[in-house]
């Protein structure tokens, strides 16, 4: 039955509910979670009482004219099916023409609409003005708007300097057309105690209970019906009490999308996750300056060398030191500020040379910023002192290895004295301090260039070097002990993507056994092993200086192995 005009029904069929006039889709009378502009698409739907409703007519209506791409659609869609879980196949494609909602759908007359609690209007807007140009990020800011009209709660999750502030405000202040609801910040940051996260909320969105206890609960019910973007800033010492706060709001507040800044996901129903990238960086292989210029990473660095009046020549000398910075930097964007505020008294190539002790050497960041981010060795002291104990040994263990590494080398090297480490890996991933990229059925795992020099710093400090590095050597020799056999039956190709991205842990391992701390009898051993790996990349000259250096300890080394878990040999003379 179709409703009279003049009404906003709620649609119903079994455990579903599509509410018109809350503007929220409830399962079992409990609100899911599902952005504005993916809600309006679900209405279209449900009042088109099963009928087919094309892509054309979807986007004219939703978007009222504006032209979006495809792809904009697909991920509402994606968002609805989300929302309707195990029931996604209600929404139904077809192919190359549009939508249809399926299900015995039935309309009655609506409730209610929500009140709002608050004693006085909410601020419209607190979002400061922005102070500086964000470069790189058109096509973040994009995807992020996708996300938050689509999604009821959407996180920036990264590592420190990342730059997920920057991202969320600058998106606060350039909403797309037709976006109409208040957009508040909520700076998490200073607090110090997680139980002040709802007063900091409620403070901030000018909410006053009267006496009444401030949860949650209290906050939702203020907030009601009233449309609003809640952006929730820096959230990982406060990230349990925020999850907490955020699926209470938006279970209860159609209206209200909350954007959380944070090193972690919140971890809650609806919950959709970006992961803000780093800026683009040049290859190392030699560009031309306006390719090397094309790469944000280097247009931030010269960006904010300039604004700070630097005036060094954007010749070929001075790029090429530009990109390794930025490279060395992972195209972390405070990081190169930090780099970029160096050029007033120093040339690219002293700046890229001083890198080696980046800790003592970026120290110049805003005065007005937080504390944690006017130096690089604080904002990677945030993070750090965030962990347990035991995710702090492994992250710091993790710091030997010197490029890629699988779990196996995890639970060789960093389980010392501590068991199974798979979970603290875990907990390092989720919490952006460990890259994880799954490449088949092996997830392959490395720490950033700057994360792995401050965790080698920590190992350092901790006195667990030497046994930790012992065992990565010792590891690497079992790892490459049937790299020859495998050589000669496996395609170069196949073989070269198994063992070739190891190279930097072997070298790394090499380094520390020919040291005067290392072990050279372990040295031999991995030599021996790693030689088929030099002739198929054709490092013929580093494999001659490796194999002679090897072969001069070993008339002088001690007879030693790698410990109970390595059978090492010294069989270099065979090769």
């Amino acid at each position: 039955m179709m409703a009279e005009p003049n009404q906003r029904p709620v649609y119903a069929c079994a455990e579903w509910e599509i509410d018109l006039a809350r503007r929220e889709l409830r399962s079992m009378g409990e609100a899911v979670p599902l952005g504005g502009r993916a809600f309006e698409i679900l209405a279209e739907l449900a009042q088109a009482e099963g009928g087919l409703v094309t892509k054309n007519d979807l986007t004219e209506r939703v978007w009222r004219g504006v032209f979006v791409e495809e792809s904009a659609l697909r991920v509402h869609i994606a968002a609805i099916r989300k929302a309707f879980g195990s029931d996604r196949d209600m929404l139904a494609t077809t192919v190359g023409r549009g939508y249809r909602l399926l299900g015995s759908w039935r309309t009655r007359q609506m409730d209610a609409p929500l009140q709002s609690a608050a004693p006085q209007p909410l601020p419209s807007t607190n979002i400061p003005n922005a102070s500086f140009v964000l470069i790189g990020r058109t096509i973040a800011l994009a995807r992020l708007w996708e996300l938050l009209s689509a999604y009821r709660v959407v996180s920036l999750v990264g590592p420190g300097g990342i730059g997920k502030t920057a991202l969320a405000l600058q998106a606060a202040r350039t909403p797309p057309t037709g976006f109409a609801a208040d957009r508040l910040l909520v700076e998490l940051a200073s607090l110090p105690d997680p139980k002040l996260v709802c007063s900091a909320v409620a403070s901030m969105l000018g909410i006053k209970l009267e006496g009444e206890e401030i949860t949650p609960d209290s906050i939702a019910r203020a907030i009601g019906a009233r449309q609003l973007l809640l952006i929730l800033d820096n959230c990982e010492h406060v990230v349990d009490t925020v999850a907490q706060l955020a699926e209470t709001i938006v279970s209860h507040c159609p209206g209200t999308t909350v954007l959380a800044t944070s090193r972690e996901a919140l971890r809650i129903d609806g919950e959709q996750v970006y992961r803000v990238p780093p800026l683009g960086v040049p290859p190392e292989v030699r560009l031309g300056s306006d390719a090397a210029s094309a790469y944000t990473a280097v247009q931030l660095f010269t960006t904010r060398a300039k604004a700070l009046g630097s005036s060094f020549a954007l010749d070929e000398e001075n790029l090429d030191a530009v990109a390794a910075i930025c490279r060395r930097l992972d195209g972390i964007p405070l990081a190169i500020e930090f780099a970029a505020a160096r050029a007033v008294m120093l040339s690219p190539p002293k700046i890229a040379a001083l890198l080696d002790d980046r800790f003592k050497f970026l120290t110049t960041g805003r005065r007005t910023a937080l504390p944690r981010q006017q130096t690089l060795r604080a904002t990677l002291d945030w993070s750090y002192d965030l962990l347990s104990d035991a995710e702090a040994r492994v992250l710091r263990r993790l710091g030997v290895f010197a490029g890629e590494f699988l779990l196996d080398a995890v639970i060789a090297v960093a389980s010392e004295g501590m068991g199974d480490v798979t979970a603290e890996l875990a907990n390092l991933v989720a919490k952006s301090l460990v890259l994880a990229d799954i490449r088949g059925e092996r997830p392959y795992y490395r720490l950033q260039d700057t994360t792995r020099a401050y965790a080698l710093e920590k190992l350092h400090a901790s006195g667990e070097f030497s046994g930790v590095a012992r065992r990565q050597a010792g590891y690497y020799y079992g790892f490459f002990a049937n790299a020859e056999t495998d050589s000669e039956v496996t395609p170069q190709a196949e073989w070269l993507g198994f063992y070739g991205q190891h190279i930097d842990n072997v070298r790394s391992s090499l380094d520390w056994a020919f040291s005067p701390g290392g072990d050279a009898q372990i040295g031999v051993a991995l030599t021996a092993g790693a030689v088929p790996l030099w002739v198929q990349l054709s490092l013929l000259a580093e494999c001659r200086e490796r194999t002679e250096l090897a072969l001069a300890s070993l008339a002088t080394a001690p007879q030693a192995h790698c410990g109970s878990a390595c059978n090492c040999r010294p069989r270099l003379a065979g090769h």
